[in-house]
């Protein structure tokens, strides 16, 4: 049977049977060779969990496993767990807390841009609606928004490409901008008039650096400081004067990258020292004597190994610092250095919040085999990174590209990805990956202002868990093994839950 006529068939019975906006849609699996990959969605019918209120004594269960289960709901009492020994006993203790929660999101490039826009109107809402909807979608509230071009895009440009404008007269957004970007972070503040948004610059204008060239070793000249600082917040004023006021600005996108030898995308270099000093002498005064006095500044936005080279000497001028609200970081090179890097940076600056800031992985290999092991296997990387990233202090979570083709494009640069949803115009329909689920296992209950809370971690069952600002609890589980494992979740003050957790499967608890 055709997928549109069995979404067609879903949607009616929804409808007939219904229990309100908060009832939940089955997922319509998109299938290789029998396997459930991913779920599809279109402009009339799409998947989404649940939201209801468990009630005391009893929490809801939301299971996404490699066997094709994406957030089954489950209602499980507290009780005694009787019957053989658990695999595992992890505790809760709501009174142990740690950071505050800010958000969790994706990116707007041009390229995910590209592709809602090749859509029907419908689907492309549906879409939208799928990351930013609290009902019926995953509730994010975080989105980062590139200024200027990116690899994700089409072709290299920044706002003002005329050599030598110092006063600026020719800045202006792109086309892209228009088309690509600002109608879909209007439709997200639509759906969720809680969102913030991250702006990122890649590189300032040409002219405005050393070398002149897009990518390689190019540095800010010291001469444009102050011109660079008047460009981005030309930036803010125009997204504000379309109707998107950006949250906080980063020092710009990857400084690392420009050191390294023949690197091909777009890049500026900074130093240390001259982050430091362009945040202290220029960015940070500029921003403070703007229209724009609550937008705030991240630093860093590249690789957790640079943590202690670019954040201590920003943290200690105490120019710059003042300025300074948080770090954001990436994790490409998570495998250099440990996470306890995380601790040790939050330990030294307890009053500047970390955020995940980007990430992004290779793509699936649609069309072919591969995409059955290579789908989940993306899905788990992130599950299992950000349940690292909030055991060691991260406050939010953003993905790369909301949407992407089934290349993994498109990109100027031919570097392709993966993203959570793949979007396939010719059927106007789209594709939401293991990766999707593994974001939305927090996103839809991890809601902005949530605790986190302590909880015991092992080897196969990876777990971290929350109190949410209405008293909830929120405990994210990943089962690692091959095999179901019995658990005993023990909550020092509401008892023990007793579960089976499916092999490869990541798990939601939700209890009052």
């Amino acid at each position: 049977m055709d997928v549109r006529r069995i979404c067609k068939i879903l949607l009616l019975f929804s409808f007939l049977c219904g229990e309100g906006e908060t009832q939940a849609n089955e997922c319509v699996a998109y299938r290789v060779d029998g396997e459930a990959i991913a779920c599809v969605c279109n402009a009339t019918y799409c998947d989404y969990p649940s939201d209801d209120v468990p009630k005391e004594g009893s929490s809801y269960w939301y299971a996404t496993d490699k066997q094709g289960q994406r957030m089954k709901q489950l209602e499980q009492k507290f009780g005694s767990c009787g019957g053989s020994p658990p695999d595992e006993t992890l505790t809760v203790d709501s009174n142990k807390k740690y950071q505050t929660i800010i958000g969790f999101g994706g990116a707007f490039t041009d390229s995910a841009g590209i592709n809602l826009g090749k859509l029907s109107p419908a689907t492309r809402d549906q879409l939208i609606r799928a990351y930013y909807d609290r009902k019926k979608g995953s509730g994010y509230t975080l989105g980062r928004i590139p200024i200027g071009a990116t690899d994700c895009s089409t072709r290299p440009y920044t706002y003002d490409d005329f050599a030598n404008d110092t006063s600026l007269e020719h800045f202006a957004l792109a086309k892209e901008d228009y088309d690509y970007k600002i109608p879909y972070l209007k439709k997200a503040l639509e759906l969720n008039s809680e969102t913030l948004f991250l702006g990122a610059a890649w590189t300032a204008p040409l002219w405005m650096k050393i070398s002149g060239n897009l990518n390689g070793l190019s540095f800010l000249r010291e001469d444009y400081y102050q011109t660079y600082a008047d460009y981005l917040i030309k930036f803010l004023d125009e997204y504000k004067r379309n109707g998107v006021n950006v949250w906080a600005i980063s020092t710009g996108n990857e400084p690392l990258s420009s050191l390294i030898f023949n690197y091909p995308s777009t890049t500026m270099a900074w130093t240390p020292r001259s982050m430091a000093d362009w945040i202290a002498n220029y960015m940070g005064p500029t921003l403070a004597s703007s229209s724009h006095k609550e937008t705030v500044i991240l630093a860093l936005d590249d690789s957790r190994p640079l943590l202690p080279w670019f954040v201590e000497p920003t943290f200690w001028n105490e120019n710059a610092t003042k300025y300074v609200a948080g770090i954001g970081v990436h994790w490409y090179l998570d495998f250099i250095t440990p996470a306890d890097l995380l601790d040790e940076t939050h330990d030294e600056f307890p009053n500047k919040f970390i955020i995940l800031s980007e990430s992004s992985t290779s793509p699936p290999i649609w069309g072919t085999p591969k995409i059955k092991t290579e789908s989940w296997r993306h899905g788990e990387k992130y599950i299992l990174s950000i349940i690292e990233y909030m055991n060691h202090w991260a406050a939010g979570w953003v993905d790369w590209n909301l949407v992407l083709d089934t290349t993994g494009g498109p990109n100027w640069q031919h570097v392709y990805l993966d993203a959570a949803i793949i979007a396939n115009p010719e059927k106007d329909e789209f594709y939401k990956q293991p990766i999707y689920y593994a974001i939305q296992h927090f996103s839809k209950f991890v809601v902005r202002g949530s605790v986190r809370i302590s909880i015991t971690d092992t080897d196969t069952i990876k777990s971290t868990a929350f109190q949410t600002p209405s008293g909830e609890v929120v405990v994210v589980l990943y089962n690692r093994g091959t095999t179901t494992k019995r658990i005993v979740l023990n909550d020092s003050q509401k008892g023990k839950l007793c579960l089976e957790l499916s092999p490869l499967s990541m798990n939601t608890l939700r209890y009052i």
